[in-house]
């Protein structure tokens, strides 16, 4: 015989029960989240208050609230500041993502170019720094000119962790970010050529594949995070024939016009060494002869109107 525990007085009990154990919205205090938000930011109490236009100790107690609310430390000293802990890191992508929403609805919450002094942190991957920094810099100062914007040109393992925070907004590279919380589109498609000194003894043996890989190789080196030069070097066969392997494509270029070795490069950074450096531009002969650019960001800033409005500019300065 089996028995029907979902009758009326059950359920009601167990709803009670969850009731009871889940908290209420209306019961927190939401401006702690704003705590949260600039704290987690400045990772330093002071520059938190002062951001916020609080006292250091208002702030330091609504941390200590912070802390009971989400039954977790949060935040430890370390060294003259603070670190957020694994909780901290995992709750800072939601909260910020609500709180700009509702901040979004506000009257007068628009963003505008003309008058903000934000500042926005940007990583345009080498060798595309070559092409698009002075890009973006110009068309953003000429529409908005009081924005602070910081580049960096390389990717490295902790890339991923400072678009989810919100260190780094936005990344324009060849390398696309797979997992589902990154957003991307394509910008536009370069094509690779092969780079040689235009005394290079053997310029015609470079149209076929075998020939191209008989000769000795430059690249960008191998051991660098996301490296330009790996994606044409995944054999062993092929990484046998690299003899110099440099920090960055410029000095890949400038050391082939001196060498017999070749390269690989986009043909727009080619072209505008070549006739400085004396360089043979020539079709590369392999399936992967292009790579697309792509504009990247973490979806947690997505609904940030100045985040949309830095993207559109983004996109429409450096599509061609």
């Amino acid at each position: 015989m089996t028995t029907d525990c979902n009758v009326p007085g059950e359920r009601l009990h167990n709803q009670h029960v969850s009731d009871v154990e889940k908290p209420q919205l209306r019961s927190v205090d939401l401006n702690l989240l704003t705590v949260f938000d600039a704290v987690m930011q400045e990772q330093n109490i002071t520059r938190a208050a002062q951001a916020l236009g609080m006292s250091q100790p208002a702030v330091s107690n609504a941390v200590a609230r912070l802390k009971v609310m989400f039954n977790d430390e949060l935040f430890v000293r370390y060294g003259r500041g603070i670190q957020p802990t694994a909780r901290s890191y995992q709750l800072f992508g939601a909260i910020r993502q609500a709180l700009q929403l509702v901040q979004n609805e506000l009257p007068g919450s628009g963003f505008d170019p003309i008058s903000s002094e934000r500042i926005f942190n940007l990583c345009v991957c080498s060798p595309l720094d070559n092409f698009l920094t002075s890009i973006i810099y110009n068309n953003v100062k000429k529409a908005a000119p009081n924005i602070n914007l910081i580049f960096k040109s390389d990717l490295n393992h902790s890339t991923e962790h400072q678009l989810r925070y919100q260190e780094m907004e936005f990344v324009i590279g060849y390398e696309e970010f797979r997992r589902p919380e990154f957003s991307s589109v394509p910008l536009f498609k370069d094509e690779m050529v092969v780079v040689t000194s235009q005394k290079h003894p053997r310029i015609a043996a470079l149209a076929t594949e075998n020939g191209l890989f008989n000769e000795q190789h430059a690249v960008v080196s191998l051991e660098r995070y996301a490296s330009f030069s790996q994606p044409w070097y995944d054999t062993i066969e092929k990484r046998n024939r690299i003899a110099y392997q440099g920090m960055a494509l410029t000095s890949v270029l400038n050391i082939v016009s001196q060498t017999h070795l070749v390269a690989i490069a986009p043909r727009w950074l080619a072209e505008s060494f070549a006739e400085g450096l004396a360089l043979q531009i020539l079709p590369l002969p392999l399936s992967l002869n292009s790579r697309t650019c792509c504009l990247s960001w973490h979806e947690s800033a997505g609904r940030d109107k100045g985040h949309q409005w830095m993207e559109e500019l983004l996109v429409a300065v450096c599509s061609h």
